[in-house]
C-alpha cells in the first residue's frame, strides 16, 4: 500500500495475490477518482491482465460469483469484501446502445482504459506501480471537468446511459461537461429511449441529489426531457405573476436546489408544478393562475414513478407530497396539530421543507415567506414535545370505554374519531372522563 493513497485492505491483498501470481492488477475506475478527490469510495473495481480461469486459480478457495464472466469479471469475496475483477479487455460493437455484443482479452492496461466512459474514471492505481492516468483524467479532476475518453460521439452511442452518468457526475461533484462531450451528449440524447427505465430512475436519483442538481437541470432540460417528457411543456413557461420572478422550469429547478438533497423531497420538488402548464388561466386582474394544479401533478408525478419503477413508499410519499404542497401552513396550534394528524410527523416536517424551496424559487418579495416557516418549524416542535394526541391510539379512551356506552361495529371506530378531532381542535381536553362525557351528552342530543 502506497503511502498518501488509503485502499481498502482487501484490495490491496487482492493486488498483491495476482502479482504474486505473475500478473498485472490494479484498482480502476470510480475508487481511484473518489481517493484523489478525498472521498471515501463505495466499493472497489480491479483490473488485471490475468484471464478469467488465472483469476479464478489465484483466488482457489475463496467464494467466487461468476455472474459477469462472459464479459470477463469474476467477483471475488475477499475477507466478506466482494472485489470485482475484470481482465484488460476491448469491448466490441453495441448494438443496443447499452452493452457490447463481445469482448476481447488484452494483455494492455493502456486499451482496457481507452474502452471507458470519462478521463476521471479511466485511471488506474497500485501499490508500488503509483497511478496510470492515460487520458489526463487527474488534470480533468483538478479542473472540475467531464470529459469524455477519446471521442464523445463513439462512447455515447456504444452505451446512451453515459449520457446520464455525464450530467450525473457533473451534478455530484460540481463538475462542467466539456464542450465536446457536451454537444455529444446533446446529440446523442434520443438514445436514451433504448435504456432501461430501472437504471434511468438510479441515475435521475443520484443526479437530484447531487451537489449541482438545480444548475444541471437549468442546463440540460432537452437531455432530461427524453426521459421526463412531462418537463418539456414548464420548460419557458411564463407564469405571468407577480409572485414568480422564474418560467416554471427555472422555478423547478431551482426549488430542487433548496430542498434538504433527500430522495423523496429532491422528486417532490422536481415534480410539483408539472401541472401548471395544463391548468393555466389568465385572471382578470392581469395575474396568470394554475387552479388545481398540485392535483394535475400528483396525478403526471405518479405517471412518471410508475414508469420508472420507483419504490412504492418513495413513490406514495412523493406524489402525497406533490398534492398537497400548496396547503395552507402557520404558526397556528390547532392548524399545526391538523397537520400533523394528517401527514404524520415525517410527513409534516417533508411539506414543511418542500414550501421552503419553493419559496425561494420565487420573487424576492416572496422568499421572505421562509422566516415565517422558521415559526412554524419552532411551535411544531414544541408542540410534538408535548407529546399531543393526534391519532385514536393516543386518545384517553379505547373502542373498550366507547363500547361500554351502546356503541357497536363501525359506530366504535367512528365516535373514536370524532371524539380526536374535538381533542385537536381543543374543544375538549384528552381526559377519560371529559371525552365519555361528551359521548354521552351527544347520545343524549340524539335522543
Amino acid at each position: 500500500m502506497s503511502k498518501g493513497f488509503p485502499m481498502l485492505p482487501q484490495a490491496a491483498r487482492a493486488i498483491e495475490r495476482l502479482r504474486a501470481a505473475g500478473h498485472e492488477a490494479w484498482i480502476v475506475g470510480g475508487c481511484v477518482r473518489d481517493v484523489l478527490l478525498g472521498r471515501t469510495p463505495t466499493d472497489y473495481d480491479l483490473t488485471t491482465s490475468a484471464l478469467p480461469e488465472e483469476t479464478e486459480a489465484v483466488f482457489a478457495g475463496e467464494k467466487l460469483i461468476e455472474t459477469g464472466l462472459q464479459h470477463g469479471t469474476v467477483t471475488v469475496v475477499l475477507e466478506g469484501v466482494p472485489l470485482e475483477i475484470t481482465t484488460y479487455r476491448v469491448d466490441g460493437g453495441y448494438t443496443d446502445a447499452r452493452h457490447p455484443d463481445g469482448v476481447t482479452f488484452t494483455r494492455s492496461l493502456r486499451e482496457d482504459a481507452a474502452r471507458r466512459d470519462f478521463t476521471i474514471n479511466a485511471m488506474a492505481y497500485a501499490p508500488g506501480e503509483g497511478l496510470q492516468d492515460f487520458f489526463g483524467g487527474q488534470a480533468d479532476l483538478s479542473a472540475g471537468v467531464i470529459r469524455a475518453v477519446g471521442e464523445a460521439d463513439r462512447r455515447f452511442q456504444e452505451d446512451a446511459l453515459r449520457i446520464l452518468r455525464a450530467i450525473r457526475f457533473a451534478s455530484v461533484l460540481g463538475f462542467e461537461l466539456d464542450p465536446e462531450t457536451d454537444a455529444a451528449a446533446r446529440r446523442n440524447a434520443p438514445l436514451l429511449q433504448k435504456i432501461s427505465v430501472e437504471r434511468v430512475f438510479v441515475e435521475l436519483s443520484k443526479l437530484l441529489c447531487g451537489l449541482g442538481a438545480g444548475k444541471i437541470l437549468r442546463a440540460y432540460p432537452d437531455i432530461l426531457g427524453v426521459v421526463l417528457p412531462e418537463l418539456t411543456p414548464t420548460v419557458g413557461f411564463a407564469q405571468h405573476n407577480l409572485h414568480h420572478c422564474y418560467d416554471v422550469y427555472t422555478h423547478t429547478a431551482v426549488a430542487v436546489d433548496h430542498v434538504p438533497p433527500e430522495v423523496t423531497l429532491r422528486f417532490a420538488a422536481l415534480f410539483h408544478d408539472l401541472g401548471k402548464p395544463a391548468t393555466f388561466s389568465m385572471g382578470e386582474d392581469g395575474q396568470g393562475h394554475f387552479y388545481g394544479h398540485p392535483k394535475v401533478s400528483a396525478a403526471l408525478a405518479e405517471q412518471i414513478l410508475l414508469r420508472l419503477r420507483a419504490p412504492k413508499r418513495l413513490r406514495e410519499e412523493v406524489v402525497r407530497l406533490v398534492e398537497v404542497h400548496d396547503w395552507p401552513l402557520s404558526s397556528e396550534p390547532r392548524l399545526i396539530r391538523r397537520r400533523l394528524q394528517q401527514l404524520g410527523e415525517e410527513g409534516f416536517f417533508a411539506l414543511l421543507a418542500l414550501q421552503k424551496g419553493d419559496a425561494a424559487a420565487c420573487s424576492l418579495s416572496d422568499c421572505t415567506r421562509e422566516d415565517g416557516r422558521n415559526a412554524v418549524e419552532t411551535a411544531a416542535r414544541t408542540i410534538l414535545a408535548a407529546r399531543p394526541c393526534l391519532s385514536v391510539g393516543d386518545l384517553a379512551v379505547n373502542g373498550r370505554d366507547v363500547m361500554a356506552l351502546g356503541y357497536c361495529g363501525s359506530g366504535v371506530g367512528a365516535a373514536l374519531r370524532r371524539l380526536l378531532e374535538r381533542v385537536i381542535a381543543e374543544e375538549i381536553p384528552n381526559e377519560k372522563t371529559a371525552l365519555l362525557q361528551s359521548l354521552e351528552e351527544k347520545d343524549a342530543k340524539k335522543a
